[in-house]
């Protein structure tokens, strides 16, 4: 159960810091493209269109040893090939599909959110001399704190029900119980091990953890009306 918290907290902070960032980054980089902003949406977003238990699928045969899709790129550029889903390389197996999944999902709404600051206040700031980095730095990025906010309740309820994936690129927590998340340790010891008053434990106290954390993202970053 410690493992499975801490590798929970750990993916947690993963898919902050890369999902969010690199959906933030994406959605920022759209809105200064004027020609094909449409075509690369739909591609940032394609992802999300693929259900998690089909990604698993795919990232297992990206892993395969020693003949898998990776393997043979990083053979072909003269390294050795790698056992992904082995001893030291098995969380981020289970991290880098995690957090390439849902990308698209916030994008879209970091799109929405800087689609919703009304255009005057972008005239005036333009005309007052922030463009490009400035409007980005002091315009932009702080009239999106209540989206930003929303976003990062979502990321860390979202991480601590992270199971389909996870299972399926590593089921029982391989190798030995190193990978389990919450999601999965409560699988395993509900269906497998057939401990279900244990496996409603951990369910109550996924929920409970989910409200903790939620009432103190929304305390720290407390929303503003502009």
């Amino acid at each position: 159960m410690i493992t499975s918290i801490k590798n929970t907290f750990l993916l947690m902070a993963l898919v902050i810091i890369f999902q969010g960032g690199i959906a933030l980054l994406l959605a920022l980089l759209v809105d200064y493209i004027r020609k094909g902003a449409q075509l690369y949406r739909v591609i940032f977003f394609f992802p999300m269109v693929i259900s998690a238990a089909a990604l698993g699928l795919i990232f297992n045969l990206l892993y395969l040893y020693p003949d898998g899709p990776l393997n043979v790129i990083m053979t072909s550029l003269g390294f050795d090939p790698v056992i992904w889903k082995g001893e030291g390389n098995a969380f981020a197996a289970i991290a880098i599909p995690t957090i390439w999944s849902n990308v698209g999902f916030y994008f879209v709404i970091y799109v929405m959110g800087i689609n919703n600051i009304p255009t005057d206040v972008m005239e005036a700031a333009q005309i007052d001399g922030a463009v490009g980095f400035k409007k980005t730095r002091y315009l932009t990025i702080p009239l999106l704190y209540n989206v930003l906010t929303t976003t990062l309740i979502l990321m860390i309820t979202g991480a601590l029900r992270v199971f389909d994936m996870a299972w399926i690129l590593l089921p029982n927590g391989q190798p030995g119980g190193s990978t389990y998340l919450t999601g999965t340790y409560m699988y395993q010891m509900t269906f497998i091990n057939r401990n279900v008053d244990y496996g409603a434990t951990i369910a109550v106290f996924i929920v409970i953890l989910g409200i903790l954390l939620s009432q103190l993202t929304n305390k720290v970053f407390k929303p503003k009306d502009y």
